[in-house]
């Protein structure tokens, strides 16, 4: 019932990416028993929202459909709550009190609750104004030394340089764990200032898109998404003036990523793409690999991939990381 509702509203996309992550999902039935509005609660994000002959913002359904779940992550302990959906239900949410973060062609992001974006920007650590400055987004999955060539190479070229870690769970190491790799194998580089990308500095490929059918439309949705955000909140709070970036020659994902950022962070922040370092055999140093000699326990071998922070991190940790490999914690770079 639940999912010919949603395919009959132009929803038509259930893969496991998307419905493994619901924790909730409610239904609204009228006097025959017929459903008539829906929404899931994933994490502190709402999607799957739909509800029968009412778009408008004064929607009785609709608003019933929110509230509800509202109240039931309330009820969670959770009071910041993100929605992703199609630019047409702006309004309505808006009405119910979200505020729109970015938007593309075919989606858009809001929030409610706090702490919310502006509660985020205050707590990160400002820099004294008319300096160059510069940022960096990473999944540090684990924080090698091809990150530490990024990240030492945007702060030999500017005043300050903000290092973003994704904050994302699904990776093999935890948020916690890969933000301290980060800031140990920075904390020589005292113009670097490690920040928790909270629920701001989201990786593309975590973004809700269940209301999206095509595959390259899906892409370009997350990935001028992030970028709007980055640019009309992040970088203009903290006057950031240029985003580093690694160049992908492995992932096409991540090179399609790379170009929405150069087409939609430019003129107010330039996008500089850092050639990937290399070993002396020519070959690229990526998380990828490490994760690999992980999993297969050639831990030796990554000793030359890695800052000597992460290396004892990974010694000290093998068999538990080992085990999450097994119980299919992976993620990208």
């Amino acid at each position: 019932m639940w999912q010919n509702f949603l395919t009959e509203r132009g929803i038509d996309v259930f893969n496991d990416t998307e419905i493994d992550v619901i924790d909730e999902t409610i239904g609204l039935l009228d006097d025959h028993d017929q459903l008539v509005g829906t929404g899931s609660i994933a994490g502190d994000v709402i999607k799957y929202i739909a509800v029968q002959n009412e778009e408008g913002a004064s929607g009785s359904r609709f608003n019933m459909v929110v509230s509800e779940l509202v109240s039931r992550l309330a009820q969670r302990g959770v009071f910041h709550i993100l929605v992703f959906t199609k630019p047409k239900y702006t309004d309505s949410f808006e009405h119910v009190g979200f505020t729109k973060l970015a938007d593309s062609d075919q989606g858009v992001l809001l929030e409610k609750g706090e702490p919310n974006i502006q509660t985020y920007l205050a707590d990160i650590p400002k820099v004294p104004a008319g300096k160059e400055i510069a940022g960096i987004v990473m999944n540090a999955n684990p924080f090698t030394l091809g990150h530490r060539y990024l990240v030492e190479t945007a702060a030999r070229e500017n005043d300050f340089v903000y290092v973003f870690v994704v904050n994302q769970d699904a990776s093999l190491f935890k948020t916690s764990e890969r933000v301290e790799l980060v800031k140990a194998g920075t904390q020589d580089l005292e113009n670097v200032i490690v920040v928790n990308g909270g629920s701001y500095m989201v990786s593309y490929a975590t973004f809700p898109a269940y209301f999206i059918s095509s595959p390259d439309a899906v892409i370009d949705y997350q990935t001028t998404l992030d970028a709007r955000l980055f640019k009309n909140w992040i970088a203009k709070d903290l006057h950031i003036q240029t985003r580093y970036l690694g160049s992908e020659p492995y992932s096409h994902t991540t090179d399609l990523y790379n170009q929405a950022l150069q087409r939609e962070l430019p003129p107010e922040v330039q996008v500089k793409i850092i050639p990937r370092k290399e070993l002396g055999s020519g070959d690229a140093i990526s998380a990828t690999s490490v994760r690999k000699a992980i999993e297969e326990d050639r831990i030796s071998e990554i000793e030359n991939r890695v800052p000597e922070t992460t290396y004892q991190f990974i010694v000290s940790h093998k068999f538990e990381l080992q085990d999450r490999i097994k119980k299919g914690k992976k993620d990208g770079d």
